[in-house]
């Protein structure tokens, strides 16, 4: 897939509110600092389509993009350690939840996992609560560049046993990608684009 435009369209904190267009939605979401942003600036080649920051928890609302004209990348607030009171964090998991469970137009959800790390608590239960939710989603594994060919294929592996030792009958389709340099990129779009395929040839999306 080539990227020919990509433009924001909204930021709202309502599920009601989101975009009425009856185009397929792609949510990134992960925990806060995991690269999200500059990741979502290196798939759509905008530098600054989505804004980064050296402080966790920037994104606080649901961020629409239209990519294409065709479909919505979605760009969600990053849980875990964002430094933002009890009260507002509440309302973010909430209007998550709510997005989740919610928006029609969602058809896969891309989990950020910051390679270096090992398993997460966090990042398994919301993977978990997805596969309850029987939501689609796949993995992207982040910041591959900090780390050696040969401990990026050893982590992506301790994380397969560690999700097939649980309730998992199979590893979740996953991608490993860099930010600074464009891996990943290709496989991923590409990805999108198929399910893109079969969504308008099947019935147009809904």
């Amino acid at each position: 897939m080539k990227i020919n435009t990509a433009e924001f369209v909204i930021s709202n904190s309502e599920v009601d509110k989101c975009p009425k267009d009856r185009l397929p939605e792609y949510a990134f979401i992960g925990r806060s600092n995991v690269g999200k942003s500059s990741l979502i600036n290196m798939l759509t080649n905008h530098k600054n389509l989505a804004k980064t920051s050296s402080k966790p928890g920037k994104t606080q609302l649901i961020n629409h993009f239209k990519i294409n004209n065709n479909w919505f990348l979605v760009d969600l607030p990053g849980y875990g350690y964002a430094r933002v009171s009890k009260k507002t964090k509440a309302v973010f998991q909430q209007f998550i939840m709510d997005y989740f469970e919610q928006r029609e137009q969602l058809v896969c959800a891309f989990v950020l996992i910051d390679i270096r790390l090992e398993a997460q608590k966090i990042d398994l239960e919301f993977m978990e609560y997805l596969g309850e939710s029987e939501i689609p989603f796949a993995i992207i594994f982040t910041k591959s560049d900090k780390l050696g060919k040969n401990k990026v294929n050893n982590h992506v592996e301790a994380y397969k046993k560690q999700l097939l030792a649980g309730d998992w009958a199979e590893m979740p389709p996953y991608f490993v990608t860099s930010s600074l340099e464009a891996i990943g990129r290709e496989g991923i779009l590409e990805y999108i684009d198929q399910i893109n395929e079969d969504i308008f040839r099947d019935n147009g999306f809904i």
